[in-house]
């Protein structure tokens, strides 16, 4: 399954930018740029978590943005902007970013704050 999406204006939802996203099962692609392209890639299995926002203005033209967290150094915090889809494609980030942690066999870890190394010496 394949997502392709145009970033749009927040008035009328109307598709003037020159900005696309491409969510595929295996990575998620920006493409910005007219004049300077600028193609972004993320690996589907570094998507950590996804966040769906919507305003007053977006949800009038059914629009929303998708904030994905990742493990990715040069994205930490991807925002896919002003699309339409916008919960069918963090759901199948959600999905898509699980299946692929397992099928690469990655486990993925937090820092819950467990103290820093001189709390344990102490003990």
């Amino acid at each position: 399954m394949e997502f392709k999406e145009r970033k749009r204006w927040l008035f009328f939802g109307l598709p003037f930018t020159f900005t696309t996203y491409t969510v595929t099962e295996e990575m998620v692609t920006i493409d910005s740029g007219f004049l300077k392209r600028i193609e972004n890639d993320c690996y589907m299995y570094k998507v950590v978590d996804t966040k769906l926002e919507a305003s007053l203005m977006e949800r009038m033209f059914r629009l929303g943005t998708v904030v994905c967290y990742t493990g990715d150094t040069t994205h930490p915090t991807m925002k896919l902007e002003h699309i339409k889809n916008a919960r069918a494609i963090k759901d199948f980030m959600l999905q898509a970013s699980e299946a692929a942690r397992m099928k690469r066999r990655t486990l993925s870890t937090l820092d819950i704050g467990s103290g820093s190394i001189a709390d344990v010496d102490d003990i």
